[in-house]
């Protein structure tokens, strides 16, 4: 039975495919393709990023992605390359039979909480025996009391872009014309990135894109897309400057 590198060599040769066109389609670069070929698989950065790609490589040859998938996982990805799900640590059968323990901050902070109180207690006792002349003292009104606006918020100085992909989306990033690129591959899942300056340039529109917790509209479609952001504001980038153009 053919290994996972050689259906995909053979399927891409039977139809008349070279790296070049599946990168094209796929926006896969052209090595980490031919690791999956050659199943060089550790040339990849993890596992997570191997599986993604060999889901978009057979979907692009028409190939069950399922398949490779389930064999890669059997043959190749080890027990502690395996993601484990993040919770919290499981609660030994002597920490449920005692309970939590306070430890000496929360001794300190349970006395501060007291002399705290103590001082609250005396200050109302002090304030209920006050002599006639301060019962005596007229009220400020409220026309005497001149309103505050509130305080502006301050304008963020950086920029924070949350990428969500509805499917498996290419996605390049840098922080400006001339920069070094901070990122570029294929996500399947939510990518949060940080800078003064950032452009992003995606594969496609399937997208959510969220600046500093505002939602940023994107219109949905197959067709590439880039912005660039800053702290004022957004633009979108022309095919020509975007990032790994």
């Amino acid at each position: 039975m053919p290994g996972i590198g050689e259906t995909l060599r053979e399927t891409r040769m039977r139809q008349r495919l070279d790296i070049a066109d599946v990168e094209n389609r796929t926006k896969i670069r052209a090595k980490y393709l031919r690791a999956l070929e050659n199943e060089e698989f550790g040339m990849l950065p993890g596992p997570t990023f191997v599986k993604t790609f060999l889901r978009t490589y057979a979907e692009m040859l028409g190939l069950d992605p399922h398949v490779l998938v389930e064999e890669y996982r059997a043959g190749f990805e080890h027990e502690d390359e395996i993601e484990q799900p993040l919770g919290p640590a499981a609660v030994t059968g002597r920490d449920r039979r005692h309970g939590p323990r306070l430890g000496p901050g929360s001794l300190v902070l349970l006395a501060l909480v007291g002399i705290v109180a103590a001082l609250v207690a005396i200050g109302l006792a002090s304030d209920d025996e006050g002599g006639p002349d301060e019962a005596s003292a007229p009220e400020t009104t409220r026309s005497e009391t001149k309103a505050q606006p509130p305080p502006k918020p301050a304008r963020p100085r950086r920029v924070s872009l949350r990428i969500t992909p509805a499917t498996p989306t290419y996605v390049c990033v840098d922080r400006g014309v001339g920069t070094p690129v901070v990122f570029e591959n294929t996500i399947d899942s939510p990518r949060t990135f940080r800078g003064k300056r950032i452009r992003v340039n995606l594969g496609k529109r399937d997208v959510q894109l969220r600046m500093n917790g505002k939602p940023v509209k994107v219109t949905p479609g197959p067709d590439p897309v880039g912005f660039a952001f800053t702290p004022r504001g957004r633009r979108e980038l022309p095919s020509g400057e975007r990032p790994c153009a």
